[in-house]
């Protein structure tokens, strides 16, 4: 059965999208106070609630700030003069990394070196926050256990582990350039379209990352070729300064807001000039509600988030993104 989503558009139950009858705060329901209809990815972090003229999406929260944004409908119109792309796992493979730090922390959480992930978890581990992340493995592993001991057990082993990659002794494979991520670059520079990186990474997870990965293929410093990179910012610890990050991430839309509007002076009524490239299901979440088109770049988690139908284009390469973009642009 096709669904049409006022701003949205259609999709069916291929594309992940499921019906629900309620939002999930409990303050809207189909049928009452003019909605139509309340839709849901299939992890339920965002839920669409279409009230037939406009749809509003409401996105959870793990740690009890959930938010509500007016939907805005997208297009790709010619020429496309930004790409914003996503760090892990779209620019860098490095998801699996992350994930075994999250592991690692609830393993030292519950004492229990042997503990692993379930399959079932990863949706929940990958593309959102450190915070978000770490919630939802207290809530179904360790619910005896407090948010501000798991994220200083998290920063002990990433501090520990980031160094050890520094010295040439950590987790071997670590960071790896996406494949043929030079080449993709190369073309956009070539072709005048600005490129901003957007991760919801805090900055000292993700500027190693991807100066490893330039470093790998020789193309310098990122900060000497990228338009504008936009992280999470720094971790709030005590004893210092953290910058807003935990609350504010993908699926949010402000990483891509901010990226495209201040940091490469993208007008919002230009915004169907740009497009958010993401492999999860947060990602192009955020990117569409920012009111970009979102193009979802297989090997992540878009699929088995139930994010599909909120891309506009699903490739299974960087190459098939950039004959896109050449097309619409010639």
């Amino acid at each position: 059965m096709t669904h049409n989503v006022t701003n949205l558009g259609a999709f069916d139950e291929r594309d992940g999208l499921v019906k629900i009858d309620a939002c999930g705060d409990g303050n809207f329901r189909t049928g009452k106070d003019g909605v139509v209809g309340i839709y849901a990815t299939g992890d339920r972090k965002v839920e669409f609630i279409d009230f037939g003229t406009h749809t509003l999406a409401y996105v959870a929260s793990a740690i009890g700030y959930p938010a509500y944004y007016p939907v805005k409908p997208v297009s790709v119109e010619k020429p496309i003069k930004a790409v914003l792309m996503d760090l892990d796992g779209t620019s860098v493979r490095s998801e699996e990394f992350w994930i075994w730090i999250i592991q690692k922390t609830v393993a030292s959480l519950l004492g229990d070196d042997d503990f692993a992930l379930d399959k079932a978890d990863l949706p929940f581990v990958s593309g959102h926050s450190v915070s978000e992340h770490l919630q939802y493995c207290i809530d179904k592993y360790c619910p005896d256990k407090d948010l501000q001991t798991a994220r200083e057990l998290y920063f002990e082993h990433t501090h520990y582990e980031m160094n050890e990659i520094m010295c040439g002794r950590g987790k071997r494979g670590a960071f790896t350039p996406s494949p043929r991520l030079k080449e993709f670059l190369t073309e956009l520079k070539n072709l005048g379209i600005k490129i901003g990186l957007v991760t919801s990474g805090l900055y000292e997870k993700a500027w190693p990352e991807i100066t490893s990965a330039f470093d790998t293929l020789g193309m310098g410093k990122p900060e000497d070729f990228y338009d504008c990179a936009i992280s999470a910012g720094f971790a709030l610890r005590k004893g210092s300064v953290g910058t807003l990050g935990e609350l504010s991430p993908k699926p949010h839309p402000w990483l891509y807001a901010e990226t495209a509007t201040v940091g490469l002076n993208i007008p919002e009524a230009n915004r169907a000039h740009v497009i958010g490239i993401e492999d999860s299901g947060a990602g192009v979440a955020s990117v569409r509600l920012a009111g970009f088109a979102a193009i979802g770049l297989a090997g992540g988690n878009i699929e088995q988030s139930g994010a599909k139908g909120l891309c506009s284009l699903y490739c299974d390469s960087l190459d098939e993104i950039s004959e896109y973009i050449k097309k619409v642009n010639s």
